[in-house]
């Protein structure tokens, strides 16, 4: 029998020895730390049937990680299809699907977080139209409800306003999370080129006796641009009565006393240069407190606007213990995914592991 024992250990040792390894964990950089995952725009894995399971990628490699990394929130930066609502495909560049298949897909890819996390979507111009916000046309509220995700919105939403087509949705939509080190955190999600009527909105929420001490985080799509991080002068579209990043700078994230961070999508240019696809700058606001504003997208990598989506590349923003401190990391689980490409998942340039603090 001992000889048995002796075997049948060995024999446990020898699999163990030759189990596979799973590249694609990870872990926070402090246990006592939290993470919110940014998630840059996935229209590009949207709109081709063959770029659809990198995606799918990502968000089961997020659902994996919700308690290794201790997520409290998902944010989306937007475009979540490549358009509306279009029933012919315009081959080859924009994709091989209709707008239902698009939006069914993404829809089946956010229900992998659904009654498991809060999370919040802006909506941007490709969400709107037929193309791209021709008119304020939108499938985003019949997708994306407060019922699908409710056991979490139930807790964390605490207010929304209406859309451009006057119903309520999630478009423009905040909710609260807290931590003991951190307070009380407010994540606005604003719909794409808001308009002034939302900028108030939004204005008085973050104003309001009861949210005027949380540390406010805005989430909005086209903001600032990547590599030179330049606030948008203009928005191009043929929406009416809408605010470019300058204006959404000058109207609510300046003023406010507690608006403390601002992230965006939106920005792509096919060059596969990574500081591209990523933007970063502090200004100070009226009160004299910094906001650091972030860009985020990077569809325009992995073989440019019809290439793979942008190499499954996500964001991970750590909150540390110290109530202060946000650490910066750029990871791709479809890299990760393998030991023969495990050393291009991390980005570790300047531009993409980096921390600031919040004052």
């Amino acid at each position: 029998m001992k000889k048995l024992c002796i075997f049948l250990l060995a024999v446990v040792s020898s699999v163990a020895t030759f189990a596979q390894v799973d590249h694609n964990r990870q872990g926070p950089l402090n246990d006592n730390s939290f993470n919110i995952v940014l998630l840059g725009d996935p229209q590009s894995y949207t709109k081709f049937d063959y770029n659809q399971p990198i995606f799918d990628m990502m968000m089961a490699w997020t659902q994996h990680h919700l308690d290794t990394l201790n997520v409290k929130a998902v944010l989306c930066t937007g475009d979540l299809v490549d358009q509306n609502e279009n029933i012919v495909p315009p081959f080859p560049r924009f994709g091989n699907l209709p707008s239902e298949m698009q939006w069914d897909f993404v829809s089946r890819e956010f229900a992998r977080l659904d009654n498991r996390v809060p999370y919040l979507i802006c909506t941007g111009n490709h969400d709107y139209g037929y193309l791209r916000a021709e008119n304020s046309m939108t499938r985003f509220p019949e997708f994306f409800n407060v019922s699908r995700n409710f056991t979490q919105w139930d807790k964390t939403l605490v207010a929304s306003t209406i859309n451009r087509n006057g119903q309520q949705t999630l478009e423009n939509a905040a909710m609260e999370i807290s931590d003991s080190a951190w307070g009380k955190i407010l994540i606005v999600a604003l719909e794409f080129a808001p308009r002034d009527e939302v900028i108030e909105w939004a204005k008085n929420l973050v104003d309001s006796e009861r949210f005027k001490e949380h540390k406010v985080i805005l989430l909005t799509h086209a903001y600032i641009t990547g590599y030179d991080a330049r606030r948008y002068e203009s928005v191009g579209y043929k929406l009416q009565d809408v605010n470019s990043g300058e204006q959404i700078w000058q109207k609510l994230v300046y003023p406010a006393k507690n608006i403390v961070m601002v992230l965006c999508g939106h920005y792509a240019v096919p060059n596969e240069r990574y500081d591209y696809t990523t933007g970063f700058r502090t200004d100070k606001n009226s009160a004299g407190r910094n906001v650091h504003q972030m860009m985020f997208n990077c569809q325009g990598i992995g073989g440019g606007m019809s290439g793979n989506g942008g190499e499954g590349f996500l964001r991970l923003l750590e909150f540390m213990p110290d109530g202060k401190t946000v650490e910066v990391r750029t990871y791709s689980p479809l890299f990760g995914a393998s030991g023969q490409t495990k050393h291009l998942a991390w980005r570790n340039e300047s531009y993409d592991r980096f921390s600031f603090i919040v004052n």
